[in-house]
């Protein structure tokens, strides 16, 4: 009996302790946008692959930055690997690690763990950059991924994608989530009027 209320105890102070740690205010528009759009998602992600192009646009649109955060979920078995190839395309320029994702977006069907290093090859020639045999050596890149994953449980994200629209304006409602991709331009829309 005591062994079971310990047991009680314990799995409420540490379901009281991840609840405390999850905060989605950690969320901010980068430096000089008052408005910015923050998507956490992951590469093998199907969702992810289909609203990507939506976030795409409404950033355009609306003039806003897009910010991607790789949150790779265990049970995807090439997702890792991949915001690791996007991070090294990142370091050659940040369009084109974009360009990347979007390119693994598009080919992600076809995907899988042993044909993704020919498909970063591939996507490397036709952006005439160089693509080296070992990608990470040192694990820098591997440990800027984990700490978005990090930075993720920190905010408090269970799925992939979640999209946030995020302001500097009304500090009583700094982000909305968008649990409805067809309201996100709206829901950008209102938070520029704040």
């Amino acid at each position: 009996m005591k062994r079971h209320l310990l047991s009680s105890w314990i799995a409420v102070v540490i379901l009281g302790v991840s609840a405390f740690a999850q905060d989605p205010a950690l969320l901010r528009p980068p430096k000089g946008a008052a408005v910015a759009l923050v998507v956490f998602q992951d590469l093998q992600c199907p969702m992810c692959r289909t609203d990507a192009p939506l976030e795409e646009q409404a950033a355009k649109a609306h003039k806003i930055p897009l910010v991607r955060h790789d949150f790779p979920l265990p049970m995807h078995n090439w997702s890792f690997n991949a915001a690791v190839l996007a991070r090294y395309f990142d370091s050659q320029g940040k369009d084109l690690g974009n360009q990347f994702r979007d390119f693994i977006f598009e080919h992600q069907p076809e995907i899988t763990p042993d044909n993704l290093q020919s498909f970063a090859q591939r996507f490397a020639t036709e952006h005439k950059t160089d693509l080296p045999f070992v990608v990470d050596p040192q694990g820098k890149l591997a440990a800027e991924v984990n700490a978005d994953k990090a930075f993720g449980n920190k905010v408090g994200i269970q799925h992939t994608p979640t999209l946030y629209v995020v302001s500097s304006r009304n500090p009583a409602r700094p982000f909305v989530e968008v649990t409805d991709i067809k309201q996100l331009f709206q829901l950008i829309e209102a938070m520029q009027r704040e």
